[in-house]
This record gives structure tokens, sequence and C-alpha cells, in this order.
């Protein structure tokens, strides 16, 4: 009676503990469980917009059977098909091995012209998972194939660019300022200003006004005879600060671009001074990809000038004289969107920030009737390999009334031109020209074997542990096996559910590693508790010595390699990073794991052998 009575508040003391920890195991083996589901790629296919306001198009559309035979036919075996639309053609496709779906895009695009093929991934998880916003794990580059791409930002470029925006605007400040003795020329590091000695109180004023306008500069003076000249140029730390912003810039915009191709799971990072590094995960057609993520697009609006300023070329050839600076830039565009006017012609619609709202305002109020220019820019490579901005107006149009914030772009080529070009407006244009300096493709059969071979070398890492844990200490081995299987599967529950977690190749050895860290915790625990047993203490006496002793040990061991494993994931890239982020999850998992759940799995099976012997006595 005693004994019995003296037990019970021992449950009641960790029955709260006990239920926390089960209640975390249980929520993390739910976020684990969509790994259970794996995606499934599939081809949707839909006739083109165009072909959709054409009847006599829309009859020549190929049917869903001609389809589907066209594919079985090539090799490229159906294994579902679903008609999504009874009037045109959309279908949903699903093949017996997806991996071969963008070889079938191909082969479609091919043959039938007047179709879109697009691959689109599905989930197959129970609609209560979804529901919960629960997904699997997203896969690394390595494993679920995809698209690489290294972006070089030409940091001088975009330097020089902005040294010829202060020339342009230096010489209006000059116009303003009415400072008739005073002019700008261009030099191999900047500009300069040239000023005759009575000009000098002239001069100050402009070059107060240029270096007020643009910080980064820095002025210096030099007097060749009685000629007093002020030469402009980046300060060394004005030219670290620019190229900084130009890299985030660049680097937000980037990532804009990539949400807007519905890429969730990309990877976009910087590497070293001037590189980007891009990770397309999942996307087996990169050629929309590249051709939007490559593009420096910009958009700037201009007023006309039949006298002087800066000639343009238009668009359908010939050239016009705009004024040199802008009346605000694409860079003031909160919203794009691809649309068509009354007469079904392609236009882009525009939504301006306060700033740019105000511009449009002012300046539109003051120009009703007066025409207004919208050039768009690129950068590309000549046949010398260097960079070059091309520049050409794509738009000429009389304001017809004052506008806000709000106005449309109109005689657009294509109903493709007007969506890519809301595209880049949408994600917002890069002020520095980037270059596609590396590209590779991993196939996703090759991400297969690497899943594939990455899961059997965990399984017979595991299997191993599992057998030597069991047969070295029978039932505290038992314990340690059912922590460890409870670790794996807390851990890949915590990765599933974290935002930004990326599993690679690297990161299934990340895995491997943490099984058998996992171990060595409870190694070093149950070493403990048989030094305590031999010391002639009670078994529930030495499980809690063990335990209490073998805590410091384990947390001076783990917060060494967790230190390590962020430094790889502050100063990492791309698999090094997926390594050192698994690393760390599993040493936070293992010690949850391998300490408190195991204790508590190790104290619960000594209070029912100790239940069974008084009910015996």
């Amino acid at each position: 009676m005693l004994k019995n009575s003296s037990k019970k508040p021992l449950l009641q003391r960790f029955k709260i503990s006990y239920m926390a920890m089960f209640l975390a195991l249980v929520l993390l083996a739910i976020s684990a469980l969509p790994n259970l589901y794996p995606a499934k790629s599939w081809l949707h296919l839909s006739t083109t917009q165009s072909q959709q306001h054409s009847q006599q198009l829309l009859a020549n559309t190929p049917s869903q059977k001609s389809v589907i035979d066209f594919l079985n036919q090539h090799g490229f075996l159906v294994e579902q098909s679903i008609q999504v639309a009874q009037n045109s053609l959309s279908l949903n496709v699903l093949l017996q091995e997806p991996t071969k779906s963008a070889a079938a895009q191909q082969a479609l695009k091919s043959e039938f012209t007047q179709l879109n093929a697009k691959i689109v991934t599905h989930q197959t998880s129970p609609d209560w998972l979804q529901s919960l916003g629960l997904a699997p794990i997203k896969l690394g580059l390595d494993l679920n194939g995809g698209v690489l791409f290294v972006l070089d930002v030409d940091l001088v470029k975009a330097q020089q660019e902005q040294l010829d925006s202060a020339y342009e605007q230096t010489k209006t400040i000059i116009r303003d300022e009415k400072a008739r003795g005073v002019r700008v020329q261009k030099n191999a590091h900047g500009f300069e200003l040239h000023a005759l000695p009575a000009a000098k109180s002239d001069l100050a004023a402009v070059q107060a006004n240029v270096l007020k306008r643009f910080e980064r500069l820095m002025a210096t003076a030099h007097s060749q005879g009685n000629l007093t000249t002020v030469a402009f140029s980046f300060s060394e730390q004005g030219s670290n600060a620019f190229d900084k912003e130009v890299m985030s810039q660049t680097l937000t915009t980037l990532r804009g671009r990539i949400e807007e191709l519905g890429i969730t799971e990309a990877v976009t990072q910087r590497q070293g001074k001037q590189r980007i590094r891009i990770e397309l995960p999942g996307v087996q057609d990169p050629s929309e990809a590249k051709r939007i993520i490559g593009a420096t697009a910009s958009l700037d609006f201009y007023q006309l000038k039949e006298i002087g300023g800066k000639t343009f070329n238009l668009q359908n050839g010939g050239s016009i004289n705009l004024d040199p600076i802008a009346i605000f830039s694409g860079q003031h565009i909160n919203n794009a969107h691809a649309g068509r006017d009354e007469w079904g012609k392609p236009l882009v619609q525009l939504s301006l920030d306060s700033q740019g709202g105000e511009a449009m305002s002012a300046f539109s109020k003051r120009n009703i009737g007066k025409p207004m220019a919208t050039v768009y820019s690129e950068y590309y490579k000549n046949v010398k390999g260097e960079v070059v901005k091309k520049s050409e107006v794509i738009n000429v149009a009389n304001i017809a009334q004052h506008l806000s914030s709000q106005f449309s772009i109109t005689n657009m080529q294509s109903p493709q031109a007007a969506q890519d070009l809301a595209l880049l407006l949408r994600a917002g244009s890069l002020t520095a020209p980037v270059t596609i300096v590396q590209e590779q493709t991993i196939g996703p059969s090759l991400g297969a074997d690497n899943i594939h071979n990455g899961l059997a070398a965990l399984m017979l890492g595991m299997g191993i542990t599992l057998a030597f844990m069991a047969l070295w200490y029978r039932r505290l081995g038992l314990v340690a096996n059912i922590a460890l299987l409870l670790n794996l599967t807390a851990l890949v529950g915590l990765m599933s559910l974290l935002p930004g977690v990326v599993l690679t190749l690297p990161g299934i050895a990340g895995l491997v590693l943490t099984i058998g860290m996992a171990v060595d915790t409870n190694v070093i625990i149950f070493e403990r508790i048989k030094e305590e047993r031999r010391k002639g203490r009670a078994p529930y006496q030495a499980i809690e010595q063990g335990y209490q002793q073998a805590f410091a040990t384990i947390f001076d061991a783990n917060i060494t390699t967790m230190i390590t494993a962020i430094i790889l994931y502050g100063i990492g890239y791309g698999p090094i990073k997926g390594f050192a982020i698994t690393l760390a999850l599993g040493l936070i998992t293992s010690v949850f794991t391998g300490v408190y759940v195991s204790k508590a799995l190790s104290q619960t099976l000594y209070l029912k052998l100790a239940n069974k012997r008084g009910a015996r006595a």
C-alpha cells in the first residue's frame, strides 16, 4: 500500500511534461505525413489566347483523343487525362513516367503549334492535410531536377549609367541656374565642370546642386591657367554603398520575377562580390525562366523635344528627340496587368505609387493635348561580347486628359509582349545589366536516382544502428531505437513545417549524421546509467543520475557542432547550406528525443516493471 501510494505523486509530477512531449511529437508526425505522398508533374494543355478569340482557328484545334494518341505513339504513355473545359481544349495529362514531361512538352509544341503546354505540379496528399497547409519537404536541385543559373551583375556598367544620368541632369542644372560661364564635359572617370573666372559663383551653385542630388559623388577642383575645373566621380565609400544597393535591388527584383513565374521553391542568393546564384528545382523547361530572369528591361516616360534633346529610335523605325530627363521611371510602378482595349489590341495597364502618381498628375495637367513617349530599355551583348544598352520608344500618345496614378500603354506588338512587359514591371526593373554566365540543367531522372541512393544509404545506416543498440543494450536499446525513430520523424516533420528549408543530397548526408549523433547521445547516457548501477544505486535512481550527469557533456558536444552548422549556413550556398540546415535542425531534434523523450520512456519502462514486481509480491 505504501509503495503504491508513493508512486502516484511521481506519475503526477511527470504527467504535464509527458503530455507536452507527446503533443509535440504528434504535431511533428502529422506535419511529416505529406512526405508519404510525393507530388506528380502533370501536363496542362490549352489553346492559345489568340485562338480562343477566333472561331475559325478554334475549329482546327486538335481533339483530346488526337493529343493522347500522339503522346502514346511517341513513347509518352498516358496514365490519366482529365478534360477541364468543354468549349475548347483544356486538358490535364499525367504520364506513366512523369520524368518525361519536359520531352513530351517539346514534342507537343512542335506538333501542335496552336497549343500551350505547361508542366504543373499537383500535390497527392489527402485534402485534410492540404487544408492544414501542410506539404512535403521542398527538394533541392540535385534531388528534384531543375535548372541552375549563375548571373553576373555588371556593377561597372551600373556606375557608368549613374554617372551618365548625373551628367544629363547637370546640363539641366546649368540651364536652370543660368550659369552661362559654366560648361560640362565627360571624362574617363565621370564628368567635369569648366568655368571662367567670372563664373566662379555660378560654378559653386551648380556644384552644390549636383552634390545634393547625387550624394555618392565627390568633387575634386583644380585650376588650369584661368580656367577652374571641378571633376565628379564616385568616392570609394560611395562606390561601395552604390554596389551594395544595386546587388540588393537586383536580388529583390529577381526574387519577384521568380515568384511571378510561380516557382515557390527557388533559391536565390548572392555568390561572391557581383554574382547571383539561382536554383529552380522542379523546372523542366528552362526557356521561359531564362527569358524572364535574364531580361534587364526598364521603362521610362519622357517628354518630347522639338529642338535639342536626346535622340531615341522608334520601335517601328525612325527616330525622335526626347528630353534626356525622364518624367518618372519604372521603379514607381506598383502594379501592371496585360489586357486589351476596346478594339481588342493588347495593352498594359499601370498603377503608380504616390511619388509616380504625383509626377504623372503634375506633368499631364500641364501638357494636356501634348505627346508623351514610353521608352523600353534593355541590355544585350553585341558581336564583340560587350554589354550594350538598347533603348527604343514603344509608344507615343497624346495626353487626352488629366492623368493620375492609373493609365495604360497601348499599341503593344503582341499579347505575349504585353504579358512579358507586365510581368517585368510587376517584379521591378533591374538597374544593372545581368548576364547568365552559367546554366546547368539537371534532369528529374537523375534527381530520382539521387533520392533512391540517398535513402538507401539512410536506411542501411539506420538498420545497422538499430540492430547494434538492440543487441548491446537490450531493454535500454529498445528505448534508444524508439527515440531514434521518433527523432527521424520529428526532423522530417520540422523540415516540412519550416518555410525556406530545402532538402538536398548533402542534406540527406546530414540526416545520416544526425542518426549517428542521436545514438551517440544515448550511448553516453546508458554508459552513465551502467556506472550508477555498478555503484549499487536502484534502477530508477541510476536512470535519474545517468541522464543528469550526461546532460552537460551532451550539451557541450551539440553546441559546438551547432556553431559549426550556423557558420556553414551563413557563408555557404547551395548544397553546403542544405547540409548545414539539416544538421542544425537534427541537433535540436536529437537533444529533444535523445534526452527528454528517451528519459521519459526509460522512467515509464522502469515504473511498469516495478508495478509488475509489486503485483507479483
